[in-house]
């Protein structure tokens, strides 16, 4: 194999920060908005979950790559993450499991990195600055080109990304003849959310982005579900016009994560970005309903705007975030529709908030 970490190669951040590193992946330039990730483990979820694209990866966690690369883990069908950084690339692994290393993945994959990079004076910029766009190359260490290349990439407020990532025709999951059907609105799905449909007897079937209530009500499904996908959800009013289609026909929802903002766009409630994002495996959350604590695996860099929700006639908030109190859940009064702003299908992550999978499930047949 070879070991591209030997060669030099730079990260430039928009307020003109620069860290210098070794190459990691192949050996070219990438662009994107970089967030960090404070999970200790499941950096191949993170790199395949669609929520991801169009962002550079900053991982806490001082290894990378250690234990391969095992198909089984997959969150999508290829890379999703637009490049990473991180502190010890470990092209050698030791899992029996995996079919291969961390390096042979990103050269399949195109995927640019930079390692040998001081990572936790990088988090702490971007969490006092917040998320920013960068820039990694290790084909050119020229500082002003690469200010250059940076200054032409958009900002992801305003971005609409969820038409790059959706499925380009509708597809099933899950067994035909489950006793349940729920259709699904892939604004960027993780295929951990369908297995978890999977085992509550629930069949899928997955539809592009841009589908309408009508069309997806051809297929007479008992439920719907709004998922989780990338970039800024005001832009996006084709999924709001769903969703309210949705609501309009009294039929029940559940949204995770992009289709949680969504649910709060179709019904009058603001988003907005976030300072530096949630992004980790250890977010503790509070169902304020039902009076308990959950840890929680969260992935986002926009919420809904608490003081709406606050001033709503119809919407409910129904889970707060315990480390700044930002809306982690809603339900809409009256209706059977509600969302969480994490990930209750917790890969990677803990199983605290998979109840939420089941909640749905009884709300349907209720």
């Amino acid at each position: 194999m070879t070991n591209y970490s030997k060669l030099p190669a730079i990260l430039v951040l928009e307020d003109g920060t620069v860290y210098h590193g070794k190459a990691a992946g192949k050996i070219g330039t990438t662009t994107g908005e970089i967030c960090f990730n404070t999970g200790t483990t499941g950096y191949q979820e993170i790199f395949t979950d669609p929520s991801y694209f169009g962002q550079i990866m900053v991982t806490t966690n001082a290894h990378i790559g250690n234990y391969g690369i095992d198909e089984d883990d997959t969150e999508s069908n290829q890379i999703q993450i637009a490049g990473l950084v991180c502190k010890n690339y470990n092209i050698n692994y030791s899992r029996k499991m995996a079919d291969e290393s961390i390096q042979s993945y990103f050269e399949e994959g195109n995927l640019v990195g930079i390692s040998d990079v001081d990572t936790r004076s990088l988090v702490r910029h971007i969490r006092d600055k917040g998320a920013m766009n960068a820039i990694i190359s290790s084909e050119t260490l020229d500082v002003e080109e690469l200010k250059s290349q940076l200054a032409k990439v958009p900002s992801m407020d305003g971005l609409e990304l969820s038409s790059k990532v959706t499925t380009t025709e509708p597809y099933f999951f899950g067994n035909e003849n489950a006793s349940l059907r729920v259709a699904v609105l892939d604004l960027g799905i993780k295929k951990n959310i369908l297995r978890n449909f999977e085992a509550r007897d629930v069949y899928t079937k997955v539809f592009p982005a841009k589908t309408t209530f009508e069309e997806m009500e051809k297929w007479n499904p008992d439920g719907y579900f709004i998922s989780n996908g990338p970039g800024d959800p005001a832009p996006m009013d084709y999924a709001i016009e769903t969703v309210k289609s949705i609501l309009n026909a009294n039929k029940p929802m559940f949204g995770i994560c992009l289709g949680h903002q969504i649910l709060a766009l179709a019904n009058g409630i603001r988003t907005s970005k976030l300072h530096n994002g949630h992004r980790g495996i250890n977010h503790p959350v509070k169902n304020i309903i039902a009076n308990r604590c959950e840890i929680t695996s969260q992935n986002h860099g926009f919420g809904v705007v608490a003081e709406d929700i606050e001033n709503s006639e119809n919407v409910e908030i129904t889970h707060v975030n315990l480390n700044d109190q930002s809306i982690e859940g809603i339900r809409i009064k009256g209706q059977k529709a509600f969302s969480v702003q994490y990930h209750p299908e917790s890969s990677p992550g803990p199983h605290d908030s998979r109840y939420l999978f089941d909640d749905f499930v009884a709300m349907i047949k209720n």
